[in-house]
């Protein structure tokens, strides 16, 4: 499908659906698409062990190499892979128990990928609350790149000149996102008063980079450490972004007043990724956003299962239903993003320029 063009939902622009939501998630439940997939975890577990060992094998037998770096792209891929089982354990997907998949998130999140578990729990469960809602969603919220046209009018100087190209510098930022994940968590984990778990989450934290930091530097000559650092960290923030960006960007943005049933705020907002299995397998499942949001504790292999059962629905209810391929979906973001972006004038800017801007 094409780019959706950006709408404030008033209270009455969409039905209300209780009836649709009602319907599938019993389809869904009948189905078995929500009983847990044990064996299939237990194989993404033991490959990513697998992959991590062979790293650590390879950084050992390479030395003193440039050679290096391909070891750091590909740290970089496996801790976003490690990023997509915390977030799915997050969602109490993986294991029986609410508690055991929170602590197999707590691991994953804080102890491998270096990102904090309540920090990411708190955001992301406002974030699928209220999808896309202004003043709800953090995920809209401004971070350097502005996501609402209110906020790109305030944006000025240094971050006005980002904001007015930010279609085309998304990318080029994501470079930086690694880095800024890791900044926000543990902000968040010294700054959040009465924060429950906080000294095992830093110390878990403290640990992950204590080992990895030891092995960088003692192996590597300083030059080359600091570059292997960077391509890691460059490779997991433009990959986690590249993940997460085309689920919702450019999707309608909702009114904060608006009053929305459970099924149109989710599908309405939510845009999958074609592709299949590979589609899956790249983006740990996140390509099938629209049946993640109706159904979060959905295990990863039964989501594409429930596809199927959702479009029905939709094409029932009279539901925009959206899906494109992955490249497409960031074509649909870059031109969102520089939309959005054209609120930030330039004060010298030529009135008459900007004018024929809009047109």
């Amino acid at each position: 499908m094409g780019p959706v063009r950006q709408t404030y939902a008033s209270s009455d622009t969409y039905p209300h659906l209780t009836r649709a939501y009602t319907e599938v998630s019993q389809i869904v439940r009948e189905t078995g698409l929500l009983q847990r997939a044990r064996r299939f975890y237990a194989l993404v577990g033991g490959a990513l062990l697998l992959a991590f060992g062979g790293l650590v094998t390879g950084f050992i037998l390479l030395g003193d190499s440039w050679f290096q770096l391909l070891i750091a792209g590909g740290l970089g891929i496996l801790l976003t892979q490690a990023a997509f089982l915390s977030h799915e354990a997050a969602h109490k997907q993986i294991l029986a128990s609410g508690p055991a998949n929170d602590r197999l998130a707590k691991f994953l999140g804080n102890g491998i990928v270096g990102m904090s578990f309540s920090w990411w729990g708190s955001k992301h469960t406002r974030h699928h609350a209220n999808p896309n809602r202004v003043s709800r969603d953090p995920d809209i919220e401004i971070d350097t790149i502005s996501f609402v046209e209110e906020d790109a009018a305030k944006a000025s100087g240094l971050l006005g000149f980002i904001t007015r190209r930010q279609g085309y510098l998304f990318f080029p930022l994501l470079l930086l996102e690694g880095l800024n994940l890791h900044y926000l968590s543990i902000r968040h984990l010294v700054t959040t008063p009465g924060l429950k778990g906080r000294w095992v989450e830093l110390g878990l934290i403290a640990l992950r980079f204590a080992i990895l930091l030891t092995a960088v530097f003692w192996m590597l000559p300083l030059g080359m450490a600091f570059a292997f650092l960077g391509v890691q960290l460059a490779v997991f923030g433009v990959y986690m972004g590249a993940s997460f960006a085309p689920n919702h960007k450019g999707m309608p943005i909702i009114a904060k007043d608006a009053k929305l049933d459970f099924f149109s705020k989710q599908v309405r907002t939510s845009r999958n990724v074609s592709g299949g299995w590979w589609a899956t397998w790249l983006m740990g499942g996140l390509n099938y956003q629209v049946e993640h949001h109706l159904f979060p504790n959905m295990p990863r292999p039964h989501l594409a299962k429930a596809r199927e059962i959702v479009r029905e629905a939709c094409v029932s209810f009279d539901v925009p239903y959206t899906e494109t391929t992955l490249w497409r979906s960031y074509g649909i973001v870059i031109a969102y993003l520089n939309r959005v972006g054209l609120a930030a004038r330039d004060p010298f800017e030529c009135h008459i320029v900007s004018r024929f801007r809009k047109a």
